[in-house]
């Protein structure tokens, strides 16, 4: 089915140059804004969540916790709220997430023939509570999984399999090396 919703269509600057909708935007690899946001324990872990087996984009694998576009009249900070309370059902403040970095992304997607061309805002939040109080998006994750930071830096290629290839590269390391400091 096709996604008609629309998004901002932003240059190399993040500035708004239109509008588009979000199936045109992954089949043309248009760049737009996105969030994510990682649930890191005080246990050194990370959350994943478990794509639903049917998404347009990188099926049943493990993605950052919480992610989404930044919709028209937006911004990234609020955007991350409300993605936080939909994919997790927890409602945050705006001082309980912490900016990591802002990062251009480009991924393509074989399995969907689609390319996510994107700047997005990257966040992180404590998490303390149990991986089983958090609520699933229907239709948009089947799960959430735990994993130790170290055994994401010594991941095995069986394990790598479960992920989005670019959850495990050089930039998203880097990133989970600053959420271990925290």
């Amino acid at each position: 089915m096709a996604d008609n919703r629309k998004l901002n269509i932003v240059d190399e600057t993040g500035k708004i140059i239109g509008e588009e909708t979000r199936e045109n935007i992954h089949k043309q690899g248009l760049l737009h804004r996105e969030i994510r946001v990682w649930f890191y324990t005080p246990k050194g872990e990370l959350i994943f969540q478990h794509r639903e087996k049917d998404k347009d984009t990188y099926p049943d694998l493990l993605d950052a916790t919480v992610g989404g576009h930044v919709e028209i009249g937006a911004d990234y900070e609020n955007s991350a709220l409300q993605e936080l309370e939909e994919e997790t059902g927890i409602r945050a403040a705006k001082n309980n997430l912490i900016f990591i970095q802002i990062m251009k992304s480009k991924t393509y997607d074989k399995t969907t023939e689609t390319t996510n061309n994107v700047i997005r805002a990257i966040y992180a939040y404590r998490y303390n509570g149990s991986i089983k109080d958090l609520k699933i998006e229907k239709g948009k994750a089947i799960g959430f999984e735990v994993w130790p930071l170290d055994k994401i830096f010594n991941i095995s290629d069986e394990d790598k399999k479960r992920f989005i290839p670019s959850m495990l590269g050089k930039e998203m390391l880097e990133i989970f090396h600053k959420i271990q400091k925290l």
